[in-house]
């Protein structure tokens, strides 16, 4: 009576072995790290390099555990934090500048696991230490530039059309263009309308001119704000990349604000400075008049940089603009040749003085030049076909649709949209991570040693099969956790403990229904089998309700709420399928195949 199909067994014997296979990686610990990231896209991390550095190592006499190569970089593991500061240093030394060399964390998982993609839960900043930011994005400045660059904008646009106007003048969110008769105000309308969709405009006279009133749409506002918010955050991540943090977290809270936690690091002074840095944009021609000699100097007058593919160009010091006259660059595609293409918006001056440029310089190369830290790089050096007017460059060539994707994400975040002041600043640290993980550890393991007493003694066997189910039911939920690579934090531990308060409930359901079922006489086979059916119902509909109040606590809270929101939806998952496929399972072992049963330990 009480025997479950093959399928069912077979069920949950894999997900026991499964759940004990991408839990095991946490018990393992993390070890000291080097990364080596290639920061040009013609050096790729391969066998070559992975050799290289392995030689660099050997050479020195660092001995690393374990080396390893993904996609994106080599990773070199070491025993202690002394030898990867050595090991750091070196590297970064031999090296040079074509590669970030990042200090970083790694499990000391065995390499079967990993080949199986068993990876240990990432650890929060609370219990990792490090430092945690949040910061206000100032809005009203991302609108306001927004509007200075419109009205520069109106101007060139006039002028270019050869439509006649009084003036233009900005007054906190309102435009305002005069014309001296209707005529060239519905003219200047009619070309703003078709340059400017983003604005509403509307007629109005005064004193005896004829004015155009112009402002912002809803839409267009909020799109504004958004692409600040967007471009802060590619920026923040451009410059959080060269701390060499394991795994931070850089992400939009509310509408204008951004939370930025980097675990492990300890110095604030130095996060603030990265994240406060400010990136140019320069655009100069390139000199095709002198050659490029291996070793000699640049000649007068010119510079040497290096371009994305690794080659050097000879480039003059005359800057014709610098990114500060650019509105915006996004990926598009060339209209000619349907190739994929950067699409760039300058202002009123950078579409004048650009326009100058291209006008005298046909035939020619123009380099855009990225500088950080006082180091440029060229972005692209297209040759100029024609004189390019109002304001709008388009950038192509040979790249590829994610290319262009990331160039206009570079030409964007080369600089922050909006200023950003920092409203809320903690650190946390290693030694109070440490702490909060023992506490939580203890708390979970404290509370399942009580369980555990509690349950033996009062259900006896079936209290035993219940405590099985439990620890099933904590595999589980840490198998899925790292499985799904989530960020545990203190809030998640406590949504551990708190799921194993809950998890418990259904089995406690269970044992009571049998043993009422006992109490009326039924035979101890029937009395399992009524019990886990009529108590499954009651199992789903309170576990259903927990499981909207998770879902709740997800979508509408923040941060750590979100964190504990996750582990506690997981956790009723778990549960419900401990609670009765393997609970029953274990019973079904034990009792039965016991076809004369008179008697179970249930209490």
């Amino acid at each position: 009576m009480n025997r479950y199909p093959l399928w069912k067994n077979l069920l949950v014997l894999v997900a026991l072995v499964l759940g004990l296979i991408y839990a095991l990686p946490n018990l393992y610990g993390e070890a000291p790290a080097v990364q080596v990231l290639p920061l040009r896209s013609n050096l790729k991390a391969d066998a070559a390099l992975l050799a290289r550095v392995e030689d660099v190592l050997k050479a020195a006499q660092l001995n690393p555990e374990a080396m390893s190569l993904d996609a994106t970089s080599v990773k070199a593991r070491f025993n202690d934090t002394d030898t990867q500061l050595k090991a750091k240093d070196l590297l970064h030394a031999q090296l040079g500048d074509d590669y970030m060399v990042a200090l970083n964390l790694l499990a000391r998982s065995p390499q079967w696991l990993t080949s199986l993609n068993a990876l240990p839960m990432y650890l929060g900043l609370d219990l990792r230490g490090g430092v945690h930011f949040l910061l206000q994005i100032d809005m009203k400045g991302a609108i306001d530039k927004a509007l200075e660059s419109a009205s520069g904008d109106f101007r060139s646009t006039l002028r270019e059309a050869n439509i006649p106007y009084s003036g233009v003048s900005r007054d906190s969110s309102v435009i305002t263009t005069k014309f001296r008769d209707a005529d060239a105000r519905s003219k200047g309308e009619a070309e703003l309308k078709q340059h400017f969709n983003g604005m509403d405009f509307s007629k109005q006279e005064e004193g005896g001119e004829f004015l155009l009133i112009s402002h912002l749409k809803q839409q267009e506002q909020l799109r504004i704000q958004e692409s600040a918010v967007q471009q802060n955050l590619v920026t923040l991540r451009n410059r959080v990349n060269e701390l060499g943090v394991a795994e931070p977290v850089i992400q939009q809270q509310g509408v204008d604000r951004i939370v930025v936690q980097l675990p492990g690091v300890q110095d604030t002074a130095r996060a603030k400075d990265i994240l406060g840095r400010t990136a140019t944009l320069e655009v100069r021609l390139v000199d095709d008049e002198h050659h490029l000699v291996a070793g000699a100097a640049a000649p007068f007058g010119t510079e040497i940089f290096k371009d994305r593919d690794g080659s050097s160009l000879l480039v003059k010091k005359g800057v014709v603009l610098t990114g500060e006259r650019i509105n915006d660059a996004q990926p598009g595609f060339d209209s000619r040749n349907n190739e994929p293409a950067v699409h760039i918006n300058l202002d009123a001056v950078g579409a004048r003085k650009f326009k100058e440029a291209t006008r005298e310089n046909v035939g020619k190369r123009m380099a855009i030049i990225l500088f950080e830290k006082g180091k440029g790089e060229i972005v692209t050096a297209p040759v100029i076909r024609e004189e390019i007017g109002g304001g709008r460059v388009q950038i192509s060539g040979k790249m590829s649709t994610e290319e262009a994707k990331d160039t206009s994400l570079l030409l964007r975040a080369g600089a922050l949209a909006a200023p950003m002041d920092i409203v809320e600043e903690r650190t946390v640290g290693p030694s109070l991570g440490a702490d909060n993980i023992k506490r939580g550890f203890d708390s979970t393991k404290f509370g399942f040693i009580m369980i555990t007493i509690f349950m033996v003694v009062y259900y006896l066997m079936f209290g035993t099969v219940s405590v099985l189910a439990l620890g099933a039911n904590l595999l589980f939920l840490i198998a899925l956790l790292s499985m799904l690579q989530a960020t545990l934090t203190l809030p998640g531990m406590a949504g551990i403990a708190l799921t194993l308060g809950m998890a418990i409930d259904s089995n406690v359901l269970i044992n009571e229904r049998i043993r009422e079922e006992l109490r009326n006489g039924v035979p101890p086979q029937t009395a399992i089998h009524e019990g886990y059916e009529h108590a499954f119902a009651t199992i789903l509909d309170s576990n259903i309700t927990a499981l909207i109040v998770g879902v709740a606590l997800f979508l509408f809270g923040s941060g750590p709420i979100k964190g504990f929101a996750v582990v506690l939806c997981l956790g009723i998952l778990t549960s419900i399928f401990s609670a009765v496929l393997v609970s029953r399972a274990l019973v079904n072992v034990i009792y039965g195949r016991k076809v004369r049963l008179n008697k179970v330990a249930i209490g």
